[in-house]
């Protein structure tokens, strides 16, 4: 169903009970609701939850959102920054944490528990800063606290080599769908693996929803802008649980190891197996222990 928050349009599902405590789930960047495994979602609807899937801004059924003067494509942004201009912003981390926040109240929602990973996670912790009164929980998942440039400090060169990693180009579906079986390959879970038959349908789905280069780089300047949330995090009385596989290719262990250093109380749990990506081989285990947790904890 699409809603009205935050001054745009988003596309969410629901599942679980109506009268189930809330769990958002927030997705990492380029992605869609599509890509959570029905093994997690239903999990946590079987545990109870009424569980609130939705698309970001500029993925999926969910509202584009182009800013003026922004390039969108990544050619453009990457002769740009060659020039040696600064990161265009098309919006912010704190504008998905409006959009969030504009879901809850259009859903009659006031606290939830929350479980974001990837860029989704960096969101989930600005909410709990700017927001913790709508926060009953906080799974933070394989994602990091420092700013972006804090990966390539005081390197131009090595900035520009990872910020061209994560822009994408114009594809075809045939395209699109043998990127998402390379990313697996790349960063998915190599002790949890997902047939690639089951990538492929996933990833049909998502393009058959939309996919758009523009929208998703979009999302990577929003990154590129996120501030250091460390000084912030070190506040926080809310109880945190940081999940992070030791096979993670994308975003370091070591990342996530920080956040729950930085979080007063926070529960942290490596994850032998789990890469950058909960397949459907893995998402029973994060629904247990985020469960647990919640039971102990929230």
């Amino acid at each position: 169903m699409q809603i009205e928050a935050n001054g745009i349009r988003i596309e969410v599902e629901e599942h679980g009970p109506s009268d189930g405590v809330p769990m958002i789930l927030i997705r990492g960047q380029g992605s869609q609701l599509a890509h959570w495994p029905a093994t997690l979602y239903e999990g946590f609807a079987k545990a109870g939850y009424r569980v609130i899937l939705f698309d970001n801004r500029d993925v999926g059924l969910t509202q584009r959102c182009p800013a003026d003067g922004v390039p969108g494509d990544a050619d453009s942004i990457l002769d740009l920054l060659r020039g040696g201009g600064d990161i265009p912003k098309p919006y912010g981390i704190e504008d998905m944490v409006g959009d969030i926040t504009g879901l809850m109240d259009t859903l009659g929602i006031e606290r939830a528990h929350m479980f974001g990973i990837s860029m989704g996670g960096a969101v989930l912790q600005q909410v709990c800063i700017d927001h913790p009164e709508r926060v009953l929980s906080a799974s933070i998942v394989m994602t990091a606290c420092r700013p972006f440039a804090e990966r390539a400090p005081n390197d131009r060169t090595m900035m520009l080599a990872l910020v061209e990693s994560l822009l994408v180009r114009d594809m075809t579906r045939a395209e699109y769908l043998d990127a998402q079986v390379a990313e697996h390959g790349l960063w998915g879970s190599p002790g949890y693996p997902m047939p690639e038959a089951d990538i492929r349908a996933m990833a049909a789905r998502a393009w058959d929803r939309g996919v758009d280069a523009e929208g998703r780089n979009r999302q990577v300047l929003a990154i590129l802008h996120a501030s250091d949330r460390r000084p912030a995090l070190r506040n926080l009385a809310l109880p945190c649980f940081v999940i992070h596989g030791t096979d993670d290719t994308l975003v370091p262990l070591a990342m996530g190891e920080e956040i729950a250093a930085t979080i007063p109380g926070s529960e942290f749990r490596a994850i032998e197996g789990m890469g950058h990506i909960i397949t459907p081989a893995l998402a029973p285990l994060i629904v247990e222990l985020v469960t647990d947790f919640i039971a102990r904890r929230g």
